[in-house]
């Protein structure tokens, strides 16, 4: 008899008063591991990536907070918003180190990588990626572009010197050189991109753009794998290549856990009142937290259905032997 699958309870994170747009993680530090997140209420959060609890605010901005991400030391976080800058911090005390003016909506912030995290890339409606020296912040920051529509997300991977570069409206992700301030190559997809994922490995680059997920080679780009979506858009996916799992959401409110090789649907997590609009897996991947419309962050078990089933099988073990031992007593009491 097949048993029946348990309904997870998350962790449940409030604290956010309007829409969550973006989730990361840090990686291990000696402290533990982080979450940042990003609202559209205008107040970027630390969270223990353990536990979910809130750690602070980085308190400033005067407009939606579209980006918030922390450098791999989680000593440094970054912000771009609405009110045309973008912003860096003290991950540790929530003072502003550096601000950084642009002449429109700021979408995206992102580190460099390993130990170039001084230098923090930035993108938004201005279509114009910019690159700034941390070490020296008065400097004027190098430019690249204009793109051809408004920026949405960077992602920095060889070694830093390329970008992965997706936008608002147009479909595919676009390579940018930093060396030559070029778009060297283009990843294509189905739809404008709403979710880039390079692997804390660093060997993988997974994309959604609402009709599928796609999984590539982050030194080739070559696709290795396509998930298609059924029966609702596929905004952020996250890959946990150790688990063989990755996790997507959406627009119907649902978080659901797949196998890699066969994508077949291991868990749909319920309990979100909005589109999903944002998923990443803890270091690890013994957790992954979803960020979603309604304003809340919910951080799930990866491996939940596994350990109940594991634990309702011990049980009904534990209670045969229980029979069996009871029959066998009443056998020699003359009674059975």
């Amino acid at each position: 008899m097949a048993s029946k699958k348990v309904v997870q309870t998350p962790l449940v994170c409030h604290g956010h008063t309007r829409p969550i747009v973006e989730l990361q993680f840090s990686p291990v530090t000696p402290d533990g591991y982080f979450l940042a997140s990003a609202s559209k209420d205008g107040q970027p959060m630390l969270r223990n990536g353990e536990t979910g609890d809130w750690i602070g605010t980085f308190q400033g901005h005067k407009g939606a907070v579209w980006s918030c991400v922390l450098n791999d030391a989680a000593v440094l976080a970054a912000t771009a918003s609405a009110d045309f800058t973008a912003r860096v911090w003290n991950a540790t005390t929530g003072d502003e180190l550096h601000q950084f003016q642009h002449k429109h909506i700021v979408r995206t912030v992102s580190f460099a990588r390993g130990d170039a995290t001084w230098q923090l890339c930035t993108g938004g409606a201005e279509k114009l990626l910019r690159i700034f020296d941390l070490q020296r912040p008065d400097a004027a920051p190098t430019e690249m572009g204009p793109a051809h529509d408004n920026i949405r997300s960077t992602h920095w991977i060889g070694d830093n010197k390329l970008l992965l570069v997706s936008y608002i409206d147009k479909p595919n992700v676009d390579v940018w050189d930093l060396r030559t301030g070029a778009v060297a190559s283009s990843l294509e997809s189905k739809g404008a991109v709403t979710s880039i994922e390079v692997t804390p490995c660093g060997r993988y680059i997974v994309t959604a753009d609402g009709k599928q997920v796609d999984f590539r080679d982050a030194s080739s780009f070559d696709l290795l794998k396509s998930h298609v979506a059924d029966g609702y858009l596929v905004e952020s996916a996250s890959f946990a290549p150790e688990k063989g799992k990755f996790v997507a959401g959406g627009s119907d409110m649902w978080v659901r856990l797949h196998d890699y090789e066969t994508g077949q649907e291991l868990e749909v997590c319920k309990g979100h009142h909005g589109p999903v609009h944002n998923v990443r897996f803890a270091p690890g991947a013994a957790t992954y937290a979803s960020g979603s419309e309604d304003g809340t962050i919910r951080i799930w078990r990866t491996d939940f259905q596994q350990q109940a089933a594991a634990a309702a099988a011990a049980e009904q073990q534990q209670q045969q032997q229980q029979q069996n031992g009871g029959g066998a007593a009443a056998a020699e009491n003359g009674l059975g």
